[in-house]
């Protein structure tokens, strides 16, 4: 049984199954709607439903309260359909975004890798074509793990479509149930079902402005896989990538990124900066933070760019707030952080909507 969706202001339509929520159905054909968390708790994928009835799940009653429930507003992460209806939703109209459905996969273990004492590199071998915009994520089922995981992919669209091969680049999270199994029990040879593509995190290259990336962490992944992709299909504007890490054993993709920088002369910068290196440490590079590094480098002036961020939310609250003392605006900043379940209880940003 499946019910008919229709959504404003664009009249598109969408076919919902019993027991899917708005946001899969809508992502799988290929409508994008605002979403972050995907657990009920972040209120980013609030919707209002105009007519029809909706069961609205594990909506957190402090991201959707009863009297917002009451006036016919829900939460399309969480929320299934009880009869046809239709919803009025907040879409951004962006030009460089496409428009790619959601689909499921199989991936073939091919190799897992420490990259780090916390990270580690797993590359699989999907049973299709993984379409995706370098920058965005997927989905993936974790055995014997309630619920999927985020993660993004560090391969470029290239490889996916002539390899059928993505790569990941998973930091183990202290507690976390599923990083931990990838962590201790992934072996070659094994099979996951993921996904994707999910997210809006892509080089908007029609804005045709010079590029800095700032990544932290895991967060190197989505940086990782736009200056890949960049450089392999002629970008013209200057890219400055700057990743910041505790200490020199977490710095990883480090040589590779050396190595473009130098065939790259003039478009590629690349500032590895290190927050908590030992002192006396053979370590010749910046120390400190990478807002920090960001902010030295441009001269506290960062007019003109478009930036992209990636990391913990620390990361971004910091460098979006650097950002914006150097003359940098909500247009022109880009970000993607994972939220865990506490992470998307903490309080938003009252001035920029999408920290």
């Amino acid at each position: 049984m499946s019910f008919e969706l229709r959504i404003e202001p664009t009249g598109q339509t969408v076919a919902v199954a019993e027991g899917q929520t708005l946001l899969d159905a809508c992502l799988r054909a290929g409508v994008w709607l605002p979403h972050a968390c995907c657990h009920g708790l972040c209120a980013t994928c609030k919707v209002r439903v105009l007519c029809g009835e909706v069961e609205h799940g594990e909506a957190s009653p402090f991201a959707l309260m009863d009297f917002e429930r009451d006036e016919g507003l829900a939460l399309a992460c969480c929320a299934t359909l009880q009869s046809d209806a239709t919803l009025e939703a907040d879409l951004d109209e962006d030009p460089d975004a496409r428009v790619i459905p959601v689909q499921d996969f199989a991936g073939t273990v091919l190799a897992v890798q420490r990259l780090t004492p916390t990270i580690v590199g797993i590359r699989l071998r999907l049973d299709g074509v993984l379409d995706f915009q370098a920058g965005q994520y997927i989905n993936l089922a974790i055995p014997g793990v309630e619920g999927r995981r985020a993660f993004s992919i560090a391969s470029t669209p290239l490889q996916a479509r002539e390899q059928h091969e993505i790569e990941l680049q998973v930091r183990r999270v202290p507690g976390g149930a599923g990083t931990t199994w990838l962590h201790e029990q992934l072996q070659p040879g094994m099979t996951l079902n993921l996904a994707g593509p999910y997210g809006r995190f892509f080089v908007r290259r029609s804005a045709a402005r010079p590029l800095l990336f700032i990544a932290g962490g895991s967060g190197l992944s989505s940086p990782l896989s736009m200056v890949r992709e960049l450089l392999a299909t002629g970008a013209a504007e200057p890219i400055t990538l700057v990743v910041g890490q505790r200490c020199r054993e977490e710095l990883y993709a480090h040589d590779e990124l050396l190595a473009l920088a130098e065939a790259h002369p003039g478009l590629l910068r690349y500032l590895p900066v290190l927050s908590h290196e030992p002192e006396g440490s053979a370590w010749p590079g910046l120390r400190g933070w990478a807002h920090e590094a960001a902010r030295d480098f441009f001269a506290g002036d960062f007019r003109g760019l478009k930036a992209y961020l990636c990391g913990p939310p620390a990361l971004i609250e910091a460098s979006v707030a650097t950002l914006m003392q150097g003359r940098l605006f909500e247009r022109d900043i880009h970000t993607e952080q994972f939220l865990s379940a506490a992470d998307a209880q903490r309080a938003r940003s009252p001035v920029f909507r999408s920290v």
